[in-house]
């Protein structure tokens, strides 16, 4: 089939992206990383960083290559799979492995600089963290975009005059999300277990028993847990935003060749509209980047006001721009369809709104929790949990409402579950998650952002920059906080809509597989077809999907117990790291005479090395068995047990995801509050209350918490690339 000329604005955006991205890492770059002591700082953590990612790739390589074999040899000697696997799997990996290396490359080299432009005005600290955090955005996004046109340009050369071309084309696509979805989880679970080991470490020998400040030269931790605030929050979280904008693009982009089959120059026009309307959120996103700006003596509203002003202006221009896209592309229904991906941007914005009304203490229930602190630590952790649980149930419903609305509105509000009316629902459901991840340009910079003004405070305290300085790398890092926890909310959203996508997309491929394998089955009205040709009741008909099928019973409870076991064993994998950094940080206290009189330096590079030995050895497991569990569910129970092995994921996976971050950040934000002055301030009973708070949240809303929403989509990625396996054994 001809590419329609529409179609390029996707690489051109793509090229425009990395372009920016490029530019702003330049303009980062030509300005001055500060002091001789500064740059010394800078240089400790940046070298820790680029030690433990070089070492993380290894181990990943070596996991991508044993997996890619067999993907091969279910392609090409079992005929289970498309020929094409293989390749899309390792080249979402490298994709989604550079774009965190991108991503972390800047970071480490912004840090000072915000730090030394504090030094002149809030502002200028504002801008040069917040643009080098738009360099992962972009990067992001612009890898993203160019993997999926690449990829759409073979494949749609190859299949030229097939009559399923663009559902055999979409599906294959789909499966490079693996690829992604899997670096993204070993950078996820990787990083998060090297930052709270180093962090846990950190303050609870140097803060709370040593009675020193965060980030002190003196706590042999503190540049371990620097490094850690990098490989977590920015290669972790870039590799998992990746791998969630893709997937929604790629889900519903398949979803789109389905709905649409039976009008072929329709067909192409809604696959490529989910790349079209990323595309265009590009620009977009561009424009809400120099929106940001703040002024000196600003608030820590004034601070919200600045970066929500850029995010909500780029999502307000890509709602009217949906608008036109469809529109001129004469989908039938486009405006339903353009109300669909509104529905998705208010949810992102919604939940957004509301992980930060639970984060913040610029509202009630983080400003609890501080005060909670006067009372001791155990009811610091009891209002932290409660607060935590309560959080889950806006989005919860938030995420709910969205996907009813989107799929009435993409159906003309069709309650009848016939084949079309479904088909063209779940198209509307997987347009939703495109819009909700469609400025991730600007979205995923607020988010990176954030370590970056860690990183930069960090910096201000080990090198004694002057009070006026650390006030204000202290307000950008207590709004990088709040930014980490809205973006994680916002990462674990669009996770719920990709993952109920690729929830239907699973269905086409499995059907596909069945009719590689020259299997039938009966429809509705009792005649044997070929599985091509099976609506979705057909198909749920045939393998009995429902909820008296013990299998499909058996598989939600799997599905939920997968997300409680993958939290315990990332947990525990941070409570052993931890030990041995607390271990390691009081033999140094207490063997190098003069460190707490800072006549001695520490030992920095042996607690840089417990993380990096901590995370490589402790990733290994809980990753695998996110690969493992839909694997063997789908042997033993097969298509019924994975539907529902995928459902109770989801849904038990997304609201302790959302409970588990929003928890650790109120915990973190009500420690900020303390240490503002507040509640007796800095070395204060509520003070060092709050900080075991904080330690205990750590793990929360950096490891096991942000891990979940990558789990649950790669649970729906293995499960597709199987389909072939579920199906030989099932």
């Amino acid at each position: 089939m001809n590419v329609p000329s529409a179609f390029w604005l996707v690489p051109v955006a793509s090229v425009v992206a990395l372009s920016m991205a490029w530019y702003f890492f330049r303009s980062m770059m030509g300005t001055d990383e500060g002091t001789p002591r500064m740059r010394e700082i800078a240089g400790h953590v940046r070298r820790g960083a680029m030690a433990y990612l070089k070492q993380q790739y290894k181990v990943v390589t070596i996991v991508f290559i044993v997996l890619a074999a067999v993907f091969a040899f279910m392609a090409y000697v079992l005929h289970w799979q498309n020929p094409w696997v293989p390749f899309a799997f390792l080249t979402g990996g490298f994709f989604s492995g550079l774009a965190g290396f991108f991503g972390m490359k800047t970071a480490t080299f912004a840090s000072a600089r915000t730090a030394n432009a504090a030094r002149q005005s809030m502002d200028a600290g504002l801008k040069i963290a917040f643009r080098s955090g738009a360099v992962m955005g972009l990067t992001v996004v612009g890898l993203g975009l160019l993997d999926i046109a690449i990829w759409f340009l073979i494949l749609n050369a190859f299949y030229q005059g097939d009559q399923m071309a663009l559902v055999t084309i979409t599906t294959t696509m789909l499966t490079f999300g693996m690829g992604a979805s899997t670096q993204a989880l070993f950078a996820r679970v990787g990083g998060g277990i090297y930052t709270k080991a180093a962090d846990v470490g950190a303050d609870i020998v140097g803060k709370v028993e040593a009675d020193i400040p965060e980030d002190d030269p003196r706590n042999p931790a503190t540049i371990a847990d620097n490094v850690g605030d990098n490989v977590g929050d920015v290669a972790g979280m870039g590799a998992d935003l990746y791998e969630s904008y893709c997937g929604s693009i790629l889900s519903t982009a398949a979803l789109g060749a389905v709905a649409f089959a039976m009008v072929p120059d329709m067909q192409l026009r809604a696959v490529i509209a989910p790349m079209l309307i990323a595309a265009i959120g590009v620009f977009l996103s561009i424009f809400g980047i120099y929106l940001v700006r703040t002024k000196e003596g600003a608030t820590m509203r004034d601070l919200l006001h600045s970066l929500s002003l850029g995010t909500n202006v780029s999502a307000a221009l890509i709602a009217v721009a949906t608008f036109a896209i469809l529109y001129l592309l004469q989908i039938d229904n486009w405006l339903g369809l353009s109300f669909s991906v509104i529905t998705g941007l208010a949810a992102g914005v919604i939940i957004g709104q509301a992980t930060e009304y639970y984060t913040s203490h610029s509202y009630k229930p983080t400003q609890k929790i501080s005060e909670a602190g006067l009372t001791g630590s155990a009811t610091v952790i009891i209002k932290g949990i409660g607060t935590g649980m309560i959080s889950t149930c806006i989005p919860v419903v938030t995420i709910g409402v969205a996907i009813m609305l989107s799929y009435l509105c993409a159906n003309g509000f069709n309650t009848d579950l016939t084949a079309e009316a479904l088909s063209r629902g779940l198209y509307g459901i997987g347009i939703a998650a495109v819009g909700m991840l469609s400025t991730l340009g600007i979205t995923l910079a607020t988010d990176a952002y954030g370590p970056i003004a860690d990183n930069a405070g960090g910096n201000a305290e080990m090198s004694e920059l002057g009070e006026e300085v650390r006030h204000r790398t202290d307000a950008l890092d207590a709004l990088g906080n709040t930014t980490a926890a809205t973006g994680k909310g916002f990462a674990i959203g669009s996770a719920a809509l990709t993952a109920l996508a690729l929830l239907a997309s699973y269905i086409e491929e499995v059907k596909i597989a069945m009719e590689r394998a020259g299997m039938t089955l009966t429809n509705l009205k009792g005649d044997v077809i070929n599985a091509a040709q099976a609506t979705i009741p057909d198909f749920m008909n045939y393998f009995q999907v429902n909820l008296m099928n013990p299998k499909v019973l058996v598989g939600a409870f799997i599905g939920a117990m997968a997300a409680f076991l993958f939290c315990g064993l990332t947990m525990e994998a941070v409570g052993r790291a931890a030990q041995k950094m607390v271990e390691e940080v009081r033999r140094q206290f207490r063997e190098i005479k003069g460190i707490l009189e800072g006549k001695a330096t520490p030992d920095y590079g042996s607690c840089v090395e417990i993380s990096t030995r901590a995370a490589q050895h402790e990733m290994i497991f809980p990753s695998l068995l996110a690969i493992a569990i839909p694997i063997v569910v789908g042997c033993i129970l097969g298509v019924a047990g994975v539907l529902g092995l995928l459902v109770g994921g989801l849904a038990c996976g997304f609201t302790l995801a959302v409970f588990m971050a929003n928890a650790g950040g109120a915990w973190d934000n009500a420690k900020k509050m303390v240490e503002e002055g507040n509640f007796g301030g800095k070395g204060s009973f509520a003070h060092k209350a709050t900080i075991v708070g904080d330690t205990v949240g750590d793990p929360f809303k950096d490891t096991s918490g942000p891990s979940l929403n990558i789990l649950i989509k790669l649970m729906s990625m293995v499960s597709i690339v199987m389909a072939g396996l579920t199906i030989a054994f099932a």
